[in-house]
């Protein structure tokens, strides 16, 4: 006769085919968590700058040559409406794009580092806070440890060792507060005072 099971007895599974993380890869993680947590922080304003984009290019599509120039505008009337269009186009496009790479650069996708590259490149003509910005991110990049973190195996050593974890200091969260109060003065402040 068997024994009737005990609700109350712990779970038994087998948890063989877990590898436990070696040395060598919580010594790699270890010295590559700071520079991990920052280009996933770049990959969170792609995403950003994406919903901006297509935002932006969804308005050029919705209202016309009226976002691009006044009624009385020197260029002739169809292309007004071509280049509004053209370039509302362009901005979804890079908003999509931007989106793609933001969450691959979030996954360490190898490929993603190019892009990335890419996108920092373009983003050098944003003179002088984009230049200033984009700089570093071609940094974060470019760097040796910003190629190790795209190599293929990184993914593997992240999921190995997820008790490693970046803790950010609070100095950076009390001006990340302070640079969204700002912002958000920035923006409704001559909402009300107008």
């Amino acid at each position: 006769m068997s024994t009737p099971a005990n609700p109350y007895a712990p779970p038994e599974a087998r948890v063989a085919d877990v590898a436990a993380p070696t040395s060598a890869e919580e010594e790699i993680r270890r010295a590559h968590v700071k520079h991990e947590a920052s280009v996933r922080a770049v990959g969170l304003l792609y995403i950003f700058g994406s919903v901006l984009l297509v935002f932006s290019g969804l308005v050029l599509l919705a209202m016309g040559p009226s976002a691009l120039m006044p009624e009385t505008g020197e260029l002739p009337p169809g292309f007004g409406y071509f280049f509004a269009y053209f370039i509302g186009a362009i901005y979804i496009g890079l908003g999509v794009f931007s989106f793609i790479v933001g969450r691959a650069v979030r996954r360490f996708r190898p490929w993603a580092r190019i892009a990335g590259i890419v996108l920092s490149v373009l983003g050098l003509a944003g003179f002088p806070i984009g230049t200033i910005i984009n700089a570093y991110f071609l940094y974060l990049f470019a760097s040796a440890k910003g190629r190790r973190i795209f190599e293929p195996d990184y993914p593997a050593i992240v999921a190995a060792t997820p008790h490693i974890k970046y803790r950010t200091s609070i100095i950076v969260w009390i001006l990340l507060a302070i640079l969204i109060l700002a912002i958000l003065a920035a923006i409704f402040v001559p909402m009300v005072g107008g």
